[in-house]
């Protein structure tokens, strides 16, 4: 199993999850998160932002359907043809093991 962690543009959120949907993949977190990338901020004016409001949307996925989700995400979230700083990241990290509380149901 594997841990999909995507921080996205909040506008494309929509999209996102709805292709997601579409293809399978319904259970998923959304979280309202602020940061900056390497982009460090952004100035606008004399005003400089450097806490950038952005989604991150977590699921926990078999392995072999991460390159299904990752292409899923890197389509719909990225902004134009060529897409954009700021348009955001995907993490992936391994795990171990996972629980349904309700049944103590081990597994995806």
């Amino acid at each position: 199993m594997l841990m999909v962690r995507a921080i996205i543009r909040p506008e494309k959120t929509g999209v996102v999850l709805s292709e997601m949907l579409s293809a399978g993949f319904s259970a998923v977190t959304k979280l309202d998160v602020y940061g900056r990338g390497k982009q460090k901020g952004i100035k606008v004016g004399d005003v400089y932002y450097d806490e950038i409001p952005k989604v991150m949307l977590l699921c926990i996925v078999k392995d072999e359907d991460k390159d299904d989700v990752c292409k899923i995400i890197m389509k719909n979230a990225k902004t134009g043809k060529d897409g954009t700083f700021g348009d955001g990241r995907i993490f992936i990290s391994p795990v171990e093991e996972a629980y349904t509380i309700s049944t103590g149901t081990a597994g995806l």
